[in-house]
């Protein structure tokens, strides 16, 4: 790729990024030195399908630390950061399909670019890269793969359903489903930088409004947090019975969408689905109510509906879109209905990702080490290497924890009376 000036300033811009998140990343720098050491991937051809960030800068240059023949490419449109972009193809070397605000047709155009490759190795994020290549490539690069890891749990929830239809074409590692990974990554990652990208995207006071949140799973439950703390009054929607009795016993309100929306102010999809926010909704809401969604794919909200209910549209401000409808009233769309937290702001703080990614490169490492043994399943990672994981980040940020004594082992191994 060729540079002008403009591009190199962009590129160091993003150096420093990148070098400022990996200061926060102590599990995944002391996975990069020992991959630095053992070269575990050698020879490997890895392509990522995740969000462009400076955290995840971090991880494909651990890969290619490990050996690996890294290509990266954008998993949502609106998430590239285009600096962090520039340098890792500047600085380190690493090719990057990839550009902020990039259309539908360019979006795909750079999935078959990472596609044609030719991996050994998939790392997705909503399962968009595997999904194609199954699709179209299924004859000439899906052969090549020996497997793949996957980040979220849209993506796994995919997976699983290609793993139950019998045509996953080889083993996938669900990173989502280490506890590394999703109790933190998805309930303090996705809590804070959710408040974050809705605070830049509007400049709202949060202190006495009204706040929707749409799912109480694990991201759920991070934004109610975080919204909470923020002073405002947060009421909880979902399908589960079980989630919902969660919700109350942490304190939330909980109740039917159509309930909540003739007082809501602002409403926050994170449940995975479809249509979770629907056209019998926009007619519920007031004037000024707030749409935003921070789960994978931009169809939590019915942007269709949306359309058609206004009668015009107008981008207020950069992540604001605002419709105008029959009677009057004016709703808002925060990022086109993308991933608020990727789009508006910066993502999940790099110390979270430390974890998420730490699982990414072990996941890789361990598909290697296990190649020709998995069968074309959907796995999750060993206990031993999640526990792993928050031993080392737990000791990069000075803590311990005991230590069970045989005695005691042996006590909660055995079947006999404990006293």
């Amino acid at each position: 790729m060729k540079y002008d000036i403009k591009d190199i300033s962009l590129a160091a811009e993003g150096k420093l990024r990148i070098e400022w998140a990996e200061r926060q990343m102590p599990v995944l720098r002391l996975i990069r030195e020992r991959f630095a050491r053992e070269r575990p991937l050698e020879k490997r051809k890895i392509s990522c399908c995740l969000h462009v960030t400076t955290e995840t800068a971090n991880l494909v240059i651990t890969l290619k630390q490990g050996g690996a023949d890294v290509v990266l490419c954008a998993s949502n449109p609106l998430s590239t950061q285009d600096d962090v972009a520039a340098s890792l193809v500047a600085d380190y070397g690493i090719p990057v399909f990839a550009i902020k605000g990039e259309d539908r047709d360019t979006y795909y155009k750079h999935l078959v670019a990472a596609i044609e490759h030719g991996p050994n190795i998939t790392q997705d994020d909503g399962a968009d890269l595997v999904g194609l290549l199954h699709r179209d490539y299924k004859d000439t690069f899906l052969p090549k793969v020996m497997g793949g890891t996957e980040e979220t749990t849209t993506g796994v929830i995919r997976l699983r359903s290609m793993e139950k239809d019998n045509v996953l074409g080889f083993p996938v590692i669900a990173v989502n489903e280490s506890a590394t990974k999703h109790l933190f990554d998805n309930r303090y990652g996705t809590g804070q930088s959710t408040i974050d990208g809705l605070l830049r995207a509007t400049n709202v006071l949060m202190c006495g409004k009204n706040f929707v949140v749409c799912g109480y799973g694990w991201c759920g439950r991070g934004v109610a947090m975080r919204a909470r703390g923020m002073g405002a009054n947060v009421i909880v929607t979902e399908v589960d019975p079980v989630k919902a009795i969660e919700a109350v016993m942490d304190g939330f309100r909980v109740m039917k969408l159509e309930q909540a929306m003739p007082f809501a102010d602002i409403v926050v999809t994170v449940t995975g689905n479809v249509d979770v926010v629907d056209e019998k909704h926009f007619a519920m809401a007031r004037d000024g109510a707030i749409f935003a969604n921070s789960g994978h794919f931009n169809n939590e909200v019915n942007i269709g509906a949306l359309e058609r209910l206004s009668v015009s549209k107008r981008r207020i401000r950069e992540y604001v879109d605002e419709y105008t409808m029959a009677d009057g009233k004016r709703l808002y769309l925060l990022a086109e209905g993308r991933l608020l937290n990727l789009s508006a702001a910066e993502g999940h703080p790099a110390a979270v990702m430390d974890m998420s990614f730490a699982n990414q490169a072990l996941g890789a490492e361990y598909i290697v080490k296990n190649a020709g043994k998995l069968e074309n399943r959907v796995y999750v990672l060993p206990e031993d290497i999640d526990k792993e994981i928050a031993r080392l980040k737990l000791l990069s940020m000075g803590m311990e924890i005991d230590i069970l004594t045989p005695k005691q082992e042996e006590y909660l191994s055995s079947w006999k009376d404990g006293t």
